[in-house]
């Protein structure tokens, strides 16, 4: 037997050392290091635990490199195509992150039990009673799908020869360990090794691989940070468990843009994929109330209307309140200012409430124009019309300053059925012919006099 060595581990960054120290040198944080026995044996194959025969790779021109069969895997989910660049690349590794009891098991298991393809879903942590309960609330004809309750990479691999599948889906990364590596599963040594494995037997077969990841309590994916320069692809599933929407981020991708989101609607028989996301964060109202505004914005490359709340009441204490949900309350400080030196509008002595509905957070600088009318409209009591939409940022000066991919905006509100969106008069378009009437503003004080 193999000479059994031992060496230490950040269980915060993952890096390495020869003896135990107090404070890890690479992240600076104190008492993470950790001692983890290590047995290094000959590596064999993943194919096989006796086979020996090793594949040595030869050069090729990239000319000779034949991609005509690499046509992405169509993954029967139209939000998660978009997010990962038009479907699955053969042979690449996926990661997926997110909170506890977010929905990522269920995303996957979905997903595994929508695909016409031969998938393995391999769970560490549920039994195969409990993962076909959840799969009958889901979709309980599906015939491709495998269940394997196995948290040992070299049985795993002797169930996928057999198989010979098209899809391996790991839930999660975290519960696997290796007869290479005798830390505990879930070590930084651990989590290392079992992910190289499925990387090698990805890249040899051409097989797409997902690998669920537990997140820390500062929403990193547990593990090293390595763990994320390895797989090709990095994805963070979001979302309040409160509210029912998801949203799915690309955070890294080497086959496509890193813009793009994916929405979800979690319902009791599993994730419903939200194609118009405008429909859910536009509330539904009977009449005309003060406080609302419309909001042109994008997440990612998409466009999607959102809704802007704002109360303004007379400050009851001596300090008036700022809250924001959804929205930077610096970055509100900053626009009542402007409405204060520029419009003259006194908000020094009152409350000021806003709120983002749906339970999303914006970050996008187009949301300005909206919060300066919502709030307009509350301080004054005055509706805004329904079909008006704003997409413009608001400078310090008080000027209309203009914003990316104006077109796309405007479009998006002409197609959800507005009749004006104020945008700032310095935008540049190339549209001609549109239903929607655009209002080009340059001032703060343009907007006030449009309302009041």
């Amino acid at each position: 037997m193999a000479k059994v060595k031992t060496s230490f581990f950040c269980q915060n960054c993952g890096a390495q050392y020869a003896k135990w120290q107090g404070q890890c040198t690479s992240c600076k944080q104190w008492n993470t290091i950790v001692e983890e026995v290590i047995q290094k044996p000959e590596k064999n194959d993943w194919k096989s635990p006796s086979s020996n025969t090793k594949r040595v790779s030869k050069p090729l021109k990239i000319h000779e490199i034949d991609t005509s069969l690499e046509a992405r895997l169509d993954v029967q989910d139209s939000e998660f195509n978009r997010v990962l660049g038009g479907g699955m690349v053969h042979g690449s590794v996926t990661l997926l992150g997110g909170e506890p009891g977010i929905g990522k098991s269920t995303l996957l298991l979905q997903m595994a039990l929508k695909l016409r393809k031969k998938t393995l879903y391999v769970s560490g942590e549920e039994s195969q009673k409990q993962i076909k309960m959840r799969a009958e609330r889901i979709n309980p004809q599906s015939n491709d799908c495998y269940i394997l309750t196995e948290t040992k990479t070299q049985n795993i691999f002797k169930q996928i020869e057999q198989l010979e599948l098209d899809v391996v889906i790991i839930d999660s990364i975290q519960t696997l360990h290796s007869d290479y590596i005798e830390s505990s599963a879930g070590s930084i040594s651990q989590i290392k090794e079992c992910t190289a494995e499925f990387i090698k037997f990805a890249k040899e077969t051409a097989t797409p691989v997902l690998l669920i990841g537990h997140i820390t309590k500062d929403g990193h994916i547990a593990g090293p940070k390595i763990l994320e320069h390895m797989v090709d692809t990095v994805l963070q599933f979001e979302g309040d468990r409160n509210h029912v929407f998801r949203i799915l981020r690309a955070h890294k991708n080497r086959f496509g843009s890193t813009n793009e989101i994916g929405i979800y609607e979690m319902q009791g028989s599993g994730l419903r994929e939200v194609s118009n996301p405008s429909e859910i964060l536009i509330s539904e109202k009977d009449g005309e109330l003060s406080g609302n505004a419309i909001a042109a914005t994008l997440e990612g490359l998409r466009p999607i209307m959102i809704e802007v709340q704002a109360l303004v009441s007379t400050a009851v204490y001596g300090t008036p309140q700022r809250s924001t949900t959804g929205f930077n309350a610096k970055r509100l400080n900053m626009l009542l200012a402007v409405l204060e030196k520029r419009a003259g509008f006194r908000l020094g002595a009152k409350d000021v409430f806003l709120n983002i509905t749906g339970g999303i957070t914006v970050d996008d600088p187009a949301i300005d124009l909206a919060v300066v009318a919502s709030i307009l409209s509350s301080n004054e009591d005055i509706a805004l019309p329904n079909d008006y939409c704003f997409a413009a940022e608001v400078g310090l000066s008080g000027e209309i300053r203009p914003v990316q991919r104006v077109e796309q905006r405007i479009l998006e509100a002409e197609k959800l059925g507005f009749s004006t969106i104020f945008i700032s008069k310095y935008s540049k378009f190339a549209l001609k012919k549109t239903c929607i009437k655009i209002q080009q503003i340059s001032k703060i004080e343009d907007l006030v006099n449009f309302f009041v």
